[in-house]
């Protein structure tokens, strides 16, 4: 159905229990659009103390010039008064010559130790200089952007559904924040919805842009999820296996599930799998698809041989797992694997596939860079190496009879869904 009004609540306080419905979740949006006016405000009170101590620090650099300059004179009048001595009475004043050298040699390292203090403070004063001059540059940028209305309201669409596809038969036509209830929730809640021009509708389950959300979690967070819903899609967060559970089962229309990925050069691959559900919290939310649908990430959930062991492909494959959490280990290792990758996954033993796994800058890692010695990054094995950490991932869902409606069959089509997404 579409209701009249626009929902719209304060970035703030922008949570699913502050709109007034009784779903509790741990899933917020955070600050949508902090301003930075603050920071200029800072700079303008910084400046002035800046000015001062460079005041004090070029004053300090005149007096040592001064000094300089002083012992500079005392050693001139020091050797003119042994050239005279040494012309009025050389074998008297031959053991004051002999001071008057040691005197010279040493208001000589005096010279060059005060030298080398006033290079230094002139260094300190250049890097100082550009560093005003890098705040008065940010400044100009910060004044820039305070002058732009802030957006301090978030938008939530007011047309309302089971999923995202749901949405937008009901005439949604923009990707944003939209409240969905599957059949089975006792509540509506949140969820970021991808709509393209061809009327598809994604619901969003997974986002990983930037390292910005630690997917170091425990069970009930996973459950719940966490992380920030924005109507930019510009944020991180995992939807929450209980949504993800709904969600998936709701429908007689099977699911889609695709993986989205984005490697540190800016490539893209995805992969579909077909019939995906999640089993619900009795049965640990367990993972299943009836087969892999298509893509050209490969099949990295059927597992993978490393080359370690016979076994690696069986023991690494994902169709069928219980999602395993550092806290509660559902996994078929003799240990935790959640809690030696430090993130929740649906753990075999372990993983050829870990899409929550630590965010490592660059994408290569080693053994030396984990705490615990396993590959524990944002790992897809059958794009890159398990020792290659992924920069970008999205995880999303649309009902199976929306796949090729733009005439291509998925295998065949590129990054960005189904066409271009």
């Amino acid at each position: 159905m579409i209701f009249a009004a626009v929902f719209t609540v304060r970035c703030r306080v922008l949570r699913s229990a502050a709109l007034q419905f009784p779903y509790q979740t741990v899933m917020h949006l955070g600050i949508y659009c902090p301003t930075t006016c603050g920071v200029a405000d800072y700079l303008q009170r910084y400046k002035p103390n800046m000015d001062r101590e460079l005041d004090q620090m070029e004053q300090d650099l005149e007096d040592i010039a001064n000094l300089t300059k002083g012992a500079q004179d005392k050693v001139v009048y020091l050797r003119d008064t042994e050239t005279q001595a040494q012309k009025q009475a050389p074998d008297t004043y031959i053991k004051k010559s002999t001071s008057m050298l040691d005197d010279i040699l040493r208001f000589e390292k005096s010279i060059l130790a005060q030298e080398d203090q006033l290079y230094q403070l002139q260094s300190i004063l250049q890097a100082n200089e550009k560093r005003i001059t890098d705040l008065k540059q940010m400044s100009l940028q910060l004044d820039q952007i305070c002058k732009e209305p802030c957006k301090d309201t978030v938008e939530i669409q007011s047309v309302t559904g089971k999923d995202c596809q749901d949405i937008a038969n009901k005439g949604g036509k923009v990707s944003g924040l939209y409240y969905v209830k599957p059949a089975r929730a006792p509540e509506a809640f949140l969820v970021y919805c991808e709509i393209d021009s061809f009327g598809r509708g994604w619901t969003v389950l997974q986002r990983r842009r930037d390292g910005s959300v630690d997917f170091n979690k425990n069970w009930v967070q996973y459950k719940e999820g966490f992380g920030y819903l924005s109507p930019d899609d510009k944020t991180e967060f995992w939807l929450g296996n209980e949504k993800i559970h709904l969600l998936s089962v709701q429908s007689s229309v099977p699911y889609i599930l695709r993986i989205e990925m984005v490697d540190w050069d800016g490539n893209k691959k995805y992969a579909d799998y077909a019939t995906f559900k999640l089993g619900p919290e009795v049965d640990a939310y367990r993972l299943t698809y009836a087969y892999y649908f298509g893509g050209d990430a490969g099949d990295a959930f059927d597992g993978y041989d490393f080359g370690d062991d016979p076994s690696d492909k069986f023991y690494t494959s994902h169709n069928g797992m219980q999602f395993s959490t550092p806290d509660k280990d559902n996994d078929k290792f003799h240990q935790n694997c959640a809690s030696e990758e430090g993130s929740g996954w649906w753990m075999n033993r372990c993983h050829a596939a870990h899409l929550n796994g630590k965010y490592y800058q660059g994408g290569k890692y080693t053994e030396k860079d984990t705490q615990n010695g396993y590959d524990n990054g944002i790992i897809w094995a059958t794009w890159h190496s398990r020792w290659y950490s992924l920069k970008e991932t999205t995880m999303k869902i649309i009902p199976i009879n929306r796949i090729g409606v733009d005439g291509q069959h998925s295998g065949a089509k590129q990054f960005g869904g189904l066409g271009d997404i």
